[in-house]
């Protein structure tokens, strides 16, 4: 009997909007990053994408076969607005995805009506262009529970679908007014310790997994925790990638995305 796959995981860092692809400087690492963890790993068959961008009462997955896009910013330019990336849905994964939360006792709904936000389009137009990889998207819970959240990663640990990549889109450092305030040495500090807390929480290989599951769900407990995060739904994408891998990541990768240290999680 063939052993089942597990899925392949990434955490990324989205970036600002639709920032990345109008060719925005600040963005430039985040770009390449993503272009190289694309090269590097198997092209996946199916995504399921975790949006910070979409957050419902309970777990919502997307279910229809041909989604539509969700061009959820403002203040862009008109090119912002015609973006498209017509990658077809994937029903039955939804169907799979649903079923599994359901068998470990967590409340999920189906939505054939929610198109894809630009947690999804903009990584994936930047990672696999060509739009032929089926996605899904699954929301958060606006709870904004971390257990809960690695929870819902733990039920999608053995999902039975070979070749499957699942992707938490948020962003490890998201303090909106800070993007655009003079930075000063207290403020960048901040930001520093949090990514060493981050990496060291995520990447270590000496620490238990329990451990590590404690530090994430007191993640607030960190240094610099809310000036990164006045509001944590960018996040938790990151926990959910845990509670799928329930290890250290394989590999991380450290970035300047709008001039603030951020980073990527691959397992």
């Amino acid at each position: 009997m063939l052993k089942q796959q597990k899925p392949r995981v990434l955490f990324l860092s989205h970036g600002g909007g639709p920032m990345p692809l109008l060719g925005d400087q600040g963005h430039h690492e985040m770009v390449e990053n993503l272009k190289h963890i694309s090269a590097k790993i198997k092209p996946p068959s199916a995504i399921i994408v975790i949006s910070a961008h979409w957050e419902d009462d309970i777990a919502s997955v997307t279910s229809a076969a041909k989604p539509s896009l969700v061009y959820d910013y403002n203040g862009f330019p008109e090119a912002a607005y015609q973006i498209e990336y017509p990658c077809p849905g994937e029903p039955a994964l939804a169907n799979q995805v649903s079923e599994l939360l359901k068998k470990a006792g967590i409340q999920v709904r189906q939505n054939q009506q929610r198109g894809f936000d630009h947690g999804l389009f903009v990584p994936m137009k930047i990672m696999y262009p060509q739009a032929n990889i089926p996605c899904i998207q699954l929301s958060l819970v606006n709870s904004l529970d971390p257990l809960h959240h690695i929870n819902i990663g733990k039920a999608l640990a053995n999902i039975a679908y070979d070749d499957l990549l699942i992707i938490g889109s948020g962003f490890s450092f998201h303090n909106m007014s800070a993007f655009f305030a003079t930075e000063t040495s207290d403020a960048k500090a901040l930001n520093v310790a949090f990514e060493q807390w981050l990496i060291d929480t995520c990447s270590r290989s000496d620490i238990s997994e329990q451990e590590r599951t404690d530090r994430l769900v007191h993640w607030e407990q960190a240094p610099g925790a809310r000036y990164c995060h006045p509001r944590e739904e960018h996040l938790l994408p990151l926990h959910v990638c845990y509670g799928v891998a329930q290890a250290a990541a394989g590999e991380y990768f450290e970035l300047n995305i709008l001039n603030k240290k951020s980073s990527v999680y691959l397992w």
